[in-house]
């Protein structure tokens, strides 16, 4: 059982950095919101046949869809080493209680 929760862990890992490459690749590559030469005079650009926010081309919604996955390897990180850890962070050390001296 402890196997295949390691061999899991070790899975989410190699999925969660395939998806973090490829977030920022797919950030990177995304256009700024005026990124043309009118949006430095401050005219709306020519992507304006859908309004000033324009549409959702593939790029953001694969952006969209990559950080939700992001998030989910995260959690999933986050349970998985929870499970698979049998200690604390203060297991090891020793606990002293100390008496205020008195006045």
């Amino acid at each position: 059982m402890r196997e295949k929760m390691i061999f899991g862990l070790y899975a989410l890992v190699v999925v969660h950095v395939v998806v973090c490459l490829f977030l920022i690749g797919v950030v990177l590559l995304q256009q700024g919101k005026s990124a043309d030469l009118a949006g430095a005079f401050g005219g709306q650009g020519s992507q304006t046949a859908f309004g000033p926010r324009g549409a959702a081309n593939l790029l953001t919604k694969l952006t969209t869809w990559s950080a939700v996955l992001f998030m989910v390897t995260s959690i999933g990180l986050t349970v998985l080493l929870a499970k698979t850890s049998d200690h604390s962070v203060l297991s090891g050390e020793k606990t002293t209680q100390t008496v205020p001296a008195k006045k």
